[in-house]
């Protein structure tokens, strides 16, 4: 009954954000899908984490914000897939298969995270 409480009352906290700050409406929804889910399964730990990020996340994020972060993002994303790219040319021009493979998973998995870098704001 007190998280039903307290879910309530983050609702009711969050909806002026709603109208003003759709992106950052979804990433309070998502922390509190992540706070309902982390309680149901008892991890104290987290949820302390995750409370703290939903006051931050309250009291500080604006739609722009958000852009300028994933912008960031994928400035830095993009710079690490050039860097594996690189390597990768280096241990092929080398011949090395062992390397080769080696930064093939590295290039793929740089290359996954700047796919998810470039995700949109909004579900």
């Amino acid at each position: 009954m007190k998280q039903l409480f307290i879910a309530s009352l983050l609702v009711l906290a969050v909806t002026p954000l709603l109208a003003a700050e759709p992106a950052c409406a979804a990433k309070l929804t998502r922390i509190e899908f992540e706070v309902g889910q982390a309680q149901a399964q008892g991890r104290q730990h987290q949820i302390a984490g995750l409370q703290r990020a939903l006051r931050a996340t309250q009291s500080n994020c604006t739609d722009a914000s958000l852009a300028a972060d994933r912008d960031s993002d994928i400035k830095k994303a993009t710079k690490k897939v050039a860097e594996r790219e690189q390597k990768l040319a280096n241990a092929q021009a080398k011949g090395d298969t062992g390397k080769i493979a080696s930064q093939q998973a590295d290039l793929d998995k740089a290359r996954s995270k700047l796919a998810q870098a470039q995700r949109p704001l909004l579900p």
